[in-house]
């Protein structure tokens, strides 16, 4: 029997971790697997996917910058029915919780692929309506309460699937789109996603990115991540998932003391492949030092001035 209970309940899906791979970064695990299993994580929420495969935007689509980096991948994956028959079967075996996140044009996209997914075993839908790489659809459902709630509610006829709406922070309000996908049926939030940036080559006076602004992950952003954390966690009476620059089980910590029930890490996997098991020693450890049995009591436990 393990010292320290790290299990979390999110939306009704059972965690034995809150150390989750964030959408895109880790992609479906396949590149990881000789490093350490899977299953050593809460969970995996997988690459973006949409109905057809997507190649990407043209490069350069990454950039580094002070404390984190651009990107602006443009939702490259292989397609919901290839993930359904070649990578899903596979990270059922692998892994623990399998999230799958999905994208679209129009609230028809996003049904569609929810309606192929309800009748698999994954454990949950995240909607990324978030994304600022997508001309269409993306940013556009995001930044409006109305878009938002137009994604959520057609999703929600759609699935019995647990449903986690994730959300940009370039909004001017960010609670307010939570309550809306609240109101639609979400049964989780997950946030923030990526901030936009650009960044300028001096020499030759053009973008670095191809598509010239992209979003800005990594340290940089935590406290933005933080702050919107805590207040959509006071916001909300949904389950809360945050992401935004965790590079560290202190991190992780003061997210969860904002109000998250789990995590999600992703630009840290890509300077060190090792952080979420890093991650997950880190809070046994805080939980040791401190006394802890269950990592779930510290959740919405900051007590403000």
């Amino acid at each position: 029997m393990k010292k320290w209970d790290l299990t979390v309940n999110v939306a009704g899906v059972k965690f034995p971790n809150p150390v989750i791979a964030a959408s895109g970064v880790y992609g479906f695990g396949e590149y990881y697997t000789d490093l350490y299993p899977p299953s050593l994580m809460g969970g995996i929420s997988c690459k973006g996917l949409t109905i057809n495969k997507r190649v990407g935007n043209p490069p350069p689509r990454v950039a580094e910058t002070p404390a984190g980096m651009l990107n602006s991948v443009g939702l490259q994956n292989p397609g919901i029915d290839v993930f359904i028959k070649t990578h899903l079967p596979r990270l059922k075996k692998e892994a623990n919780v399998i999230i799958a996140n999905i994208a679209g044009d129009t609230p028809q996209d996003y049904a569609e692929i929810a309606c192929r997914l309800d009748e698999t075993d994954v454990d949950m839908l995240e909607l990324n309506i978030s994304c600022p790489n997508v001309k269409k659809g993306g940013a556009a459902w995001g930044i409006s309460t109305e878009g938002a709630s137009l994604v959520t509610k057609t999703v929600r006829a759609v699935t019995k699937k647990p449903l986690m709406v994730k959300l940009t922070p370039n909004v001017t309000d960010i609670t307010e789109i939570a309550k809306a996908v609240e109101n639609e049926g979400a049964d989780a939030v997950s946030l923030i996603n990526t901030l936009l940036g650009m960044r300028i080559d001096i020499k030759t006076r053009r973008p670095i990115l191809h598509r010239n602004v992209g979003g800005l992950s990594g340290p940089a952003v935590f406290p933005i991540a933080v702050r919107m954390v805590w207040q959509v966690a006071n916001a909300v009476n949904i389950d809360v998932v945050g992401m935004g620059g965790i590079n560290s089980a202190e991190d992780a910590v003061e997210m969860m003391l904002a109000g998250a029930k789990a995590v999600q890490i992703g630009t840290a996997i890509i300077s060190d492949p090792l952080a979420p098991l890093k991650i997950i020693g880190g809070l046994e450890h805080y939980m040791d030092i401190n006394g802890m049995k269950r990592i779930a009591e510290i959740s919405g436990t900051v007590r403000p001035h």
